[in-house]
């Protein structure tokens, strides 16, 4: 049986969600290995006179402890 550990990690881009949320896991892969998921739980924009400068993502990531 293998054991699962979450952790929730802030993290943003200039371009996209998808691209915050993939530099959310590249961070975490640094430092964590076994990866297993990651789940989007919230998603948000900075805005700078009327256009949006940053999107950011809360997310929770899934990985094996050995």
């Amino acid at each position: 049986m293998a054991v699962l550990k979450v952790i929730e990690i802030l993290a943003s881009s200039k371009d996209s969600w998808e691209d915050a949320t993939r530099n959310a896991v590249k961070e975490a892969g640094k430092s964590i290995k076994n990866i297993r998921s990651v789940y989007v739980q919230e998603q948000s924009c900075v805005i700078d006179k009327d256009q949006i400068t940053h999107f950011r993502v809360n997310v929770k990531i899934t990985f094996e402890v050995n």
